[in-house]
């Protein structure tokens, strides 16, 4: 499988040019899926430069790439710090981070990612995880799975879907996606069925894989992690995430104001680099899931 079968990447310039590389910097690629940003950051790097790139998902092992300069590590970058110690690097010049699902993810029927196709409810990103999306759908009480499709998929109709999940299990566990399509079937009006099925999906994918927990803590570390002027450049498609990255980044928090000294000033870790940028309609026409790509760029003071 080569890399551009397995995920188009998105703003790939713009992305890799927000961490303004040095020749002879250390880089991370917290996403590294079918391997298109780190292969573009490699490009820019000379000899002396050295690329670290985390991915749970063991299909995205098989991207490797065989540059002397590039260590691949098998791990949830919610590790980060942890596992770049190991490797021996306590600071990093840049931080690249892409939170789209790999179109690859969403093309492998049996992963259960997709709307497109019959498959049991998994979702699990790394292989080795307990909780998966049929935990979720047949062991999540009423309240939970409410809290799950309201947060993450931010549907409306979420505690009416819920009260029905919770009934229809009762009489079989829902197994496939085609069964939780038919539990759900009355709010899937014929016109709109892709766009709710996507906003359940990712809901159940979410909390699956623990990915606003994951995204919080990788912020948490990176003003550690940056050098001074260190970049950090990050793409998300979701309206929660990137509220998260966008607070992060204005004042070092997800929620409540910072601590102000007598002067009314308050110190954050990172500054904003640019405005936040989007695809454009080329790059939609061409890839259809860059429509929700926003992207942020910050330093570290």
């Amino acid at each position: 499988m080569t890399h551009s079968t397995y995920h188009n990447p998105v703003l790939l310039k713009e992305t890799v040019d927000g961490l303004d590389i040095k020749e002879d910097g250390i880089y991370v690629d917290v996403t590294f899926g079918g391997g298109g940003h780190s292969r573009e950051i490699l490009n820019r790097l000379g000899p002396k430069g050295k690329l670290f790139a985390f991915d749970q998902d063991a299909d995205a092992l098989e991207n490797k790439i065989d540059d002397e300069r590039f260590i691949l590590i098998h791990e949830n970058f919610r590790h980060i710090k942890r596992f770049l110690r190991f490797y021996g690097a306590k600071e990093v010049d840049g931080i690249l981070a892409d939170f789209g699902v790999s179109s690859h993810q969403f093309d492998v029927a049996e992963r259960g990612f997709s709307t497109r196709f019959e498959a049991e409810l998994d979702m699990r990103m790394n292989q080795d995880s307990k909780l998966s999306a049929y935990h979720v759908i047949n062991q999540y009480d009423e309240e939970q799975i409410k809290q799950v499709l309201l947060q993450y998929g931010e549907l409306r109709a979420a505690p009416a879907m819920a009260k029905l999940i919770v009934e229809s299990r009762a009489v079989e566990p829902i197994v496939t996606s085609e069964q939780l399509k038919k539990v759900l079937n009355k709010f899937l009006p014929p016109k709109h069925e892709n766009k709710v099925l996507a906003q359940i999906y990712q809901a159940v994918r979410i909390e699956v894989n623990q990915e606003i927990e994951a995204l919080k803590e990788l912020l948490l570390q990176t003003p550690d992690l940056l050098k001074k002027n260190g970049r950090l450049s990050v793409i998300s498609y979701h309206s929660l995430e990137d509220r998260l990255v966008k607070r992060f980044i204005r004042n070092g928090l997800f929620e409540g104001e910072p601590e102000r000294d007598m002067y009314g000033n308050f110190e954050v870790p990172l500054k904003k680099v640019g405005q936040m940028i989007i695809p454009s309609k080329e790059e939609i026409k061409i890839n259809n899931r860059a429509r929700s790509a926003k992207l942020r760029i910050a330093k570290k003071l």
